[in-house]
């Protein structure tokens, strides 16, 4: 049992309300709205919807909107500290997408100019910054990616796994979310007005938040992070549960996870985006807590906008503010609340002194967060358990040969797996009714799901679904823009917007096995499925219930080569991903894996020092394990080769390596495979020597290591216990 408080030490906000705390304290004590027509870019065949867009800001031309919302936003959470943080947890969803927008109009071929594109480039680029050595994890879950970039950055502290981190979430406003969101007749023209009677809808905003948390260090903290809460409405990919199911879990797991009981919240910062169903989805969810005793509330979304994956991180920043300043914002935008919704919002700014706030950010896929943050020292700590390591019940691949079968076939009998499956023989876990209207990466994701879950042998469904993909739904973000450019801007597809979200399958996998627990999904390059199994490692439950931990990348004629350069160097195109069904409690023996290292390779020039280090030493590494498995990307194969070089020149070690990315291609959750590669080796108890070019290699009982090289390194064990 742990007793770890987790403190807010420093804030920095970006919002179109204002940069900084003291300008977005005034701009809340005015009851100020910064919803207006859109002038970032022309929307010349129409008229100019409003949203909340950041004014007043010199943009730094070498980088995106969202990579300088987030600098400007961590240069002030990190004002007071010189220290880099152990840790970025970021959530983003845009990424640089207002910038690839004009080059791929160009069609642009330099896959440079695209360098900062991925999501996960926003947190790298703060690692750069800040000399971050630890682990850097890009959290998109659509509107709660902030949120849910807090629980985990929480989760971190209290394990023990580090003792400062940097957490929030950026975004910018870009065409695909302007005309995405338009595309789905969920925009209010006469700007954004939660709760009330005559509200339509919501306004896409942008901006930035960070928040420096530290464990146990109360001096000078503004709040407290108390706790936090995920659900699954697993319902539909954009609408939110009628009854608010979803929500209420999040919210009843924030206030479990805090230890606190709803008469202590004083005020919740409502979700409130605007629209008919998420209001009052909300409002049922929240009567269903509070009944006759509610606390103060408000949406701060009518002076905001929304701001998609920062939302949730402003929103903290706001919480804390309440804390500190004694200080409720009003629920701007609304004038007679909607009498159906059964709740009084604040509707001027207020003082009052609050002691815990709730927090609420719901997103598409039905993907909900909630963070409960307090007066520090206010509260009790509630325990956690140290959680136990995670043992796999089945596995399932695809790759150029086809489905886990064939591919294994094919990897014992010294075959390329390289390529492209057939979409009919992905599909053929599936029925024509699951993948109606689906594209590529969403059927690779639910056919893996599918057979991993099936081949568990169990009864029950998974529970929580953790996705890795390095760089989303490429097919639906393509025919998005394409059709926007083609049609000048007047019929974008609201069906390829909501499935180019990256959490889109693993809101699919949710929904087809009634997936209500965590749903989160990592995008982290070349690095994205070991970011997702150490989040599942963190926020799955001990409750002996199954889980599915997968990643999955398409390839992409159009934008494979110009967003990954590893793919530019690869033997031929190739796509694929790997699914492991785990389980925690209920007896550890069996399989396990975890996530055992995982630092920035950039930012310390000992790394392969460390990695041994972290893997318990030589003696352990060369006794523990028969076979190392090595990621070697092609757009690093010389770092990364150097760093592989030098590990075994440390360690000594002499059983087999496997280049696996020779054997499968290049793409960017190729780990995932490896892992499952890895699985089927030590059921088998022996390593074809094919793969290695030698005999065949006896593992006699023991573990293999999956090792990530290049920017970062990982290294991923399964070992029979």
């Amino acid at each position: 049992m742990g007793h770890v408080r987790v403190h807010i030490l420093g804030m920095g906000i970006v919002s179109p309300l204002g940069i900084g705390i003291s300008e977005t304290k005034d701009a809340l004590k005015n009851n100020l709205t910064a919803i207006r027509p859109i002038s970032l870019f022309s929307t010349s065949k129409n008229r100019p919807l409003p949203v909340g867009e950041v004014q007043g800001f010199i943009q730094d031309e070498s980088i995106p909107r969202t990579h300088a919302f987030a600098r400007i936003a961590s240069a002030q959470a990190m004002a007071d500290y010189r220290e880099p943080p152990d840790a970025i947890v970021l959530g983003v969803t845009t990424g640089g997408m207002l910038t690839t927008e004009p080059l791929l109009r160009r069609k642009e071929q330099d896959y440079s100019l695209f360098r900062y594109h991925s999501p996960s480039s926003v947190g790298e680029d703060l690692a750069s910054r800040y000399r971050v050595i630890g682990p850097v994890i890009c959290v998109s879950t659509a509107c709660s990616s902030g949120a849910v970039a807090i629980k985990i950055a929480v989760e971190m502290l209290r394990s023990g796994l580090a003792r400062r981190v940097l957490a929030g979430g950026a975004d910018s406003l870009c065409r695909l979310t302007y005309y995405g969101f338009n595309s789905l007749q969920l925009i209010d023209p006469e700007g954004a007005r939660p709760l009330d009677k005559d509200r339509l809808g919501m306004n896409v905003a942008e901006g930035a938040a960070m928040l420096l948390l530290a464990a146990d260090e109360p001096r000078h903290a503004v709040a407290e992070i108390l706790g936090a809460g995920l659900s699954c409405d697993a319902y539909h990919p954009t609408a939110p549960h009628p009854e608010g199911k979803g929500a209420l879990a999040a919210m009843q797991a924030a206030l479990l996870d805090a230890g606190v009981n709803p008469h202590d919240i004083g005020y919740i910062s409502l979700h409130g985006t605007g629209t008919l169903d998420n209001d009052l989805s909300e409002a049922r969810a929240i009567k269903a807590i509070f009944k006759d005793k509610m606390p103060l509330l408000s949406s701060v979304k009518g002076a905001f906008g929304h701001s998609l994956a920062a939302a949730g991180a402003i929103e903290a920043v706001v919480s804390a503010i309440s804390i500190s300043d004694r200080l409720i914002p009003a629920n701007t935008g609304c004038r007679i609340c909607d009498p159906g919704l059964m709740l009084a919002p604040v509707m001027q700014p207020k003082e009052a002194r609050i002691s815990a706030v709730l927090s609420n950010s719901f997103g598409f896929g039905g993907n909900n967060a909630s963070v409960v943050i307090g007066t520090p020292g206010k509260f009790s700590p509630s325990a956690h358990d140290i959680k136990r390591s995670l043992k796999i019940l089945s596995s399932s691949c695809i790759t150029g040969a086809g489905t886990t079968k064939k591919t294994m076939e094919a990897l014992f009998n010294g075959r390329s797996c390289q390529g492209l499956s057939s979409d009919v023989e992905i599909s053929e876990n599936l029925s024509p009714a699951q993948i109606r209207r689906l594209k590529r990466l969403p059927r690779l994701a639910l056919s893996l799901a599918v057979e991993a879950q099936r081949a568990g042998q169990r009864p029950d469904k998974p529970s929580a679904v953790f996705f890795g993909t390095g760089w989303g739904a490429l097919s639906e973000t393509f025919n998005f823009l394409k059709r926007l450019e083609e049609t000048e801007e007047q019929y974008p597809s609201p069906t390829d917007f909501v499935g180019s979200v990256h959490n889109a399958s693993a809101g699919q996998i949710a929904m087809m096995f009634n997936s209500t627990a965590a749903n989160v999904t990592t995008t982290g390059g070349d690095y994205s499925f070991e970011q997702a199994l150490m989040t599942a490692g963190l926020l799955a439950e001990d409750n002996g219930k199954t889980f599915i931990v997968l990643g999955a990348d398409e390839f992409h004629q159009g934008l494979s080569r110009l967003l990954d350069e590893s793919v530019l160097r690869g033997q031929c195109p190739s796509d694929g991903g790997g699914a492991l069904c785990l389980t925690r409690g209920g007896g550890d023996r069996g399989l396990n894996i975890k996530l055992a290292f995982f630092e920035n390779a950039e930012n310390n020039p000992k790394v392969i020092s460390s990695v041994v280090q972290g893997l318990g030493g030589v003696e352990r590494i060369n006794g523990d394990y028969g076979v190392i498995l090595a990621g070697i990307p092609g757009a690093l194969k010389e770092k990364a080769a150097d760093q592989l070089k030098t590990f075994l020149s440390l360690t000594g070690f002499k059983g087999p390596i496997i280049d696996y990315r020779r054997q499968i291609g290049e793409f960017a959750s190729a780990s995932a495979v490896a892992a499952v590669m890895a699985v089927k080796f030590l059921e088998r108890g022996e390593i074809p020597g094919a793969l290695f070019g030698g005999n065949d290699f006896l593992l006699y009982k023991k573990g293999a290591l999956v090792v990530g090289f290049g920017s970062f390194v990982t290294a991923m064990e399964l070992r029979e216990t």
